[in-house]
């Protein structure tokens, strides 16, 4: 479905395009310039850019990460009805350009909490998309040795898919003691616009999230914008290491599946809202529209890309069947990263496990 959809916009763009994209293919660019959407600010006096420089690098790299995250939550969902996936599962398609976009703009030896809708972030993080696929089916190769799922996957400075409802805010210092200690906090509400089935607009008075921290300064991004996303997080981390405290960024954005696999997702909005912000707004059309118009790459490089990454997905997927699934004995391994071994009671007294680091 994913490759159908591509093929039609990478044919409309094409068909609108033609002359421009001939003359690409001879005379690539190696940057350009682009205009984003101005941030809305809460207790600062000024903003991210308004216009940001795009590499031709940058942007193949950006599109090759955000298609793969595309990818790799279809085929969860792909998995999930085949029953190779099994518990909770949520999928983050639709959200590309945040997890994307805020990896763009900080360091890799910064530290990512986050909550579940997490696959994309462990991909940006650094994990490969075979390993989490794995760890979505339950198999010994992965990330987390196949006992946590969708809802625990770790890697280096990342601790992401924590299972309980807003339990990264706390874990990651509350606004207060980050605003009284001036702790180096980026906190970030990745606002999808709806909540397990109400819309935001139906549960809060207010849904400016971004001023939310009342205290602590806001900013409310477009997070379908891969570009808008990156100079925002930027902004926001420049802000935190200069000694200034905490900083709330809601990223706007949207999910195209429902809020897990068992909602439809179509109880409380409508199929034609889905299709008109995929139509519109969809952040992988958005770049790659960017990236062909300014004659960043062509038409048939980007396709070139989406038969890799679609290869890689496929791969990866038939690992994540055929792995086999932790052993017995493995149930108390890794309690700990780093510790001698000891023994961990099992369902009753007489039932021993022995924990390896």
């Amino acid at each position: 479905m994913l490759a159908a959809f591509i093929s039609r916009v990478l044919r409309r763009v094409a068909q609108k395009s033609a002359r421009r994209v001939l003359v690409a293919s001879r005379n690539s660019s190696n940057d350009a310039t682009f205009e984003i959407e101005k941030c809305d600010l809460h207790l600062l006096e000024e903003g991210p850019p308004v216009t940001t420089v795009l590499t031709r690098a940058e942007g193949l790299k950006y599109y090759r990460m955000m298609l793969t995250v595309r990818r790799m939550e279809l085929k969860a969902d792909q998995l999930y009805k085949q029953k190779f996936i099994r518990g909770f599962c949520h999928l983050c398609d639709g959200q590309e350009a945040c997890c994307v976009g805020l990896e763009a703009g900080i360091n890799p030896s910064d530290h990512l909490i986050t909550s579940y809708r997490a696959h994309g972030m462990c991909y940006t993080r650094g994990l490969s998309v075979r390993s989490i696929l794995t760890e979505l089916t339950g198999r010994r190769g992965g990330c987390a040795k196949g006992k946590g799922g969708s809802m625990h996957m770790y890697t280096k400075n990342f601790y992401g898919g924590n299972g309980i409802v807003g339990a990264q805010g706390p874990l990651a210092e509350a606004f207060n003691m980050a605003a009284l200690w001036k702790l180096p906090c980026v906190f970030i509400c990745e606002n999808n616009l709806y909540a397990m089935g109400t819309s935001a607009d139906r549960a809060a008075a207010s849904t400016d999230y971004y001023k939310r921290g009342n205290f602590i300064p806001g900013l409310k991004v477009d997070g379908m914008d891969v570009l808008c996303v990156r100079e925002a997080t930027k902004f926001a981390a420049d802000y935190c290491r200069s000694g200034k405290g905490p900083i709330l960024m809601e990223l706007q954005t949207y999910r195209y599946h429902g809020h897990s696999m068992s909602d439809p997702g179509v109880s409380y909005r409508t199929r034609e809202e889905i299709q008109e912000v995929r139509s519109k707004r969809d952040p992988i059309m958005i770049l790659q529209d960017r990236m062909v118009n300014s004659k960043l790459a062509t038409v048939e490089e980007l396709k070139e890309i989406g038969t890799e990454v679609k290869k890689e997905i496929d791969d990866a997927a038939q690992f994540a069947t055929s792995d086999p699934e932790p052993r017995l004995e493995e149930l108390g391994h890794h309690v700990y990263s780093s510790d001698s071994s000891f023994e961990v009671r099992g369902a009753n007294p007489w039932i021993k496990f022995k924990s390896v680091s």
